[in-house]
């Protein structure tokens, strides 16, 4: 993952090609560091941009994410929803 200043965005680099991701999908994935929980991600999200209730959001694109193989889950994670 890199920012393109071509593209104005973000983009996932593939061998084939690659994703130019949405500012939302950006600024997920730019916390996808293998050390924060999905807790720690929203919560950072909130705060960063002063919004609430970010938690359903952030799940569905994670889950969108990792069906696309852009991220995977930490060994001992959970498979959906449960942020804790």
């Amino acid at each position: 993952m890199q920012y393109e200043k071509a593209q104005e965005a973000w983009v996932l680099l593939y061998p084939e090609g690659m994703v130019k991701l949405n500012g939302s999908a950006g600024e997920i994935l730019r916390r996808c560091d293998g050390e924060r929980s999905v807790a720690g991600i929203v919560s950072d999200l909130e705060r960063a941009f002063e919004q609430e209730d970010l938690n359903d959001d952030v799940i569905a694109f994670l889950e969108i994410a990792r069906e696309r193989g852009w991220v995977a889950l930490a060994p001992g994670a959970p498979a959906s929803g449960d942020t804790s």
